[in-house]
């Protein structure tokens, strides 16, 4: 079989052959069979075997794309292809959640989780199989700026809060005798739960002004929160409505 061919079956959206279709269920089932030691602590036999066998895919799967790097980017040449390939976004994150299961990270690793952390990993592959999170992902790079001045807004704004509360509140103790914001951290951390509105009831503020900061606030944070959520599914739609036409 030529690298053409290799290429059409592989890279989604380039044909609608069944080869190419099978392809692409079979790397997702790969992509949950990983995953699924990942729900338990303790590891069973057969979840060794699950590992072998999507790493495995895995591993094929980086291979393939990598040697048919200069037909997924012909504006390159041949060899620049082959050299930049590995260090794509996608290729390190496949790299990453492939080294754990082939003993590349020793035990002193294993200790602190990591190749569990690295392992999640492969939960991106879905965005090479999924057209859904791809139109969502196109909608982010569209309104880019848009989304980053809101962010830049919503972290000003947690910091300004996270301070003057810390500040409001630096003398204040809970009914237990203990000091309602410790260190800045825990300002930052309210400010952040109380701007998304989630509000988990931990932290919270004694005083009278205290809690008035925290009603404004909290007022404020569903207005920011509500802007690139309007953004988002605005551009969303529009894509869509495209993608009909």
């Amino acid at each position: 079989m030529n690298r053409k061919r290799i290429f059409a079956i592989i890279e989604k959206g380039t044909t609608h052959s069944v080869l190419s279709r099978i392809y692409e269920d079979i790397m997702l089932l790969m992509i949950i069979m990983s995953l699924v030691p990942l729900l338990f602590v303790r590891q069973r036999p057969i979840f060794i075997w699950f590992d072998r066998i999507s790493v495995a895919a895995f591993i094929l799967d980086y291979i393939l794309r990598w040697v048919t790097a200069d037909l997924k980017h012909p504006e390159k040449r041949p060899l620049k292809a082959f050299l930049t390939y590995p260090f794509s976004f996608m290729a390190i994150t496949d790299l990453l959640s492939i080294m754990p299961s082939i003993g590349i990270f020793n035990r002193a690793f294993k200790v602190f989780r990591l190749f569990r952390l690295l392992k999640l990993l492969r939960i991106l592959r879905v965005l090479r199989y999924t057209p859904r999170v791809e139109m969502l992902i196109l909608v982010f790079k569209k309104e880019k700026v848009v989304l980053l001045s809101v962010l830049a807004i919503a972290v000003f704004y947690i910091f300004v809060t996270a301070l003057l509360m810390f500040n409001v509140e630096m003398s204040c103790y809970t009914p237990g005798g203990q000091v309602v914001f410790d260190t800045f951290f825990d300002a930052l951390y309210w400010a952040t739960t109380t701007l998304t509105t989630v509000g988990y009831g931990d932290i919270c503020p004694v005083s009278s002004f205290g809690r008035l900061v925290s009603m404004v606030s909290s007022i404020f944070g569903v207005a920011i929160i509500a802007l690139p959520s309007g953004v988002i599914t605005a551009s969303y739609m529009e894509e869509m409505k495209k993608e009909k036409k």
